[in-house]
């Protein structure tokens, strides 16, 4: 049976650098506690003319471009976002304007910081079904647009940017192994932007009301986190007969450097096997997993037939893991 596997890696980071220091003179805060608490050293903040779609663009005709095909080729275009352009049309549609796709299927998915690993097994899912053969999937973000920029537990944690995969159909044992999804309403309350919506309709100014602005009941969150991830990891685990010893590289969404280091000590893993760029980009929520496999790819730690598992938690809640042959 076919499955899917990646041929091509992109990312995109905005110009604009805000440091800890930055922040020290917006809020009560310091690079110290920062760093202690997060493991994040700066992030980058998309200016006032760059939307979700067009971080989106980039790092999509960057994957591209590694893959060696063009917008013409892909069979479906997948966006996984919190922070769109729009309601409607998605972004999908307007990334697949951009890069001439043609009339193909385009549609965005919204799991929060587990957007990517959610929107990666659907794009596996149409593969294995015979539904598409090439399949655009991306993770963007503008977090800058809905975080509280005087809340200092929260303001500290999120960057924007962009990540992208190019899948394609394979039947040689590369590609996704397996994928392994979770979600529960009843800690929806944890992590949440309450509006814009129709429960919470907003003014007509974006981003104005309270509701619209990121809230995290941060210790709670953490503990879930962690005790998720742990879980998550290890379905994926038996799920492919393998031991922790069977992995080669973990790259995991860029929350908090104490949920990567927590995980990576379940495993046993040494951080030389974790692929971690949170202290220069933050939490790109449903962008980091892919931004930092582009990373990961492009400098070389990527190699062929090595085991990779991703692993991402975020609002909703929702978690998940994706194994993976490269």
């Amino acid at each position: 049976m076919a499955r899917a596997r990646i041929i091509g890696t992109g990312s995109y980071l905005p110009a604009r650098v805000l440091t800890n220091v930055d922040l020290e003179q917006r809020v009560d805060t310091s690079d110290a506690w920062i760093v202690e608490r997060t493991g994040i050293r700066e992030r980058r903040i998309a200016d006032a003319t760059e939307q979700c779609s067009d971080l989106a663009t980039a790092a999509g005709r960057a994957a591209l471009t590694a893959a060696g095909i063009t917008g013409r080729d892909l069979d479906l275009v997948l966006v996984a976002t919190a922070t769109p352009d729009m309601a409607f049309p998605s972004t999908a549609c307007l990334v697949q304007r951009a890069l001439g796709c043609g009339p193909v299927p385009a549609f965005d998915l919204s799991a929060a910081c587990s957007g990517f690993v959610y929107a990666l097994t659907v794009g596996d899912q149409f593969i294995r079904a015979g539904s598409a053969r090439t399949v655009l999937v991306i993770g963007a973000e503008v977090l800058s647009r809905i975080v509280d920029w005087s809340d200092r537990t929260t303001c500290v944690l999120f960057g924007d940017g962009a990540g992208a995969v190019v899948l394609q159909a394979t039947e040689d044992g590369r590609g996704i192994l397996s994928s392994h999804l979770h979600a529960e309403g009843e800690m929806a309350d944890l992590l949440m932007v309450a509006a814009p919506g129709k429960r919470n309709p907003g003014t007509g100014e974006v981003f104005a009301l309270e509701g619209e602005l990121i809230r995290m009941r941060g210790n709670e969150t953490f503990r879930v986190a962690v005790r998720m991830l742990g879980e998550v990891v290890a379905e994926a685990l038996a799920a492919n007969a393998m031991v922790p010893e069977d992995l080669d590289l973990l790259i995991p969404h860029q929350a908090n450097i104490r949920i990567i280091e927590a995980t990576a000590k379940r495993l046993g893993m040494s951080m030389d096997s974790v692929v971690v760029n949170l202290d220069r980009v933050g939490n790109t929520s449903a962008a980091s997993i892919p931004i930092a496999l582009d990373e990961a790819v492009r400098s070389g730690r990527v190699r062929a037939g090595q085991n990779i598992l991703l692993e991402a938690f975020g609002g909703g809640l929702t978690w998940g893991a994706v194994m993976m042959r490269w």
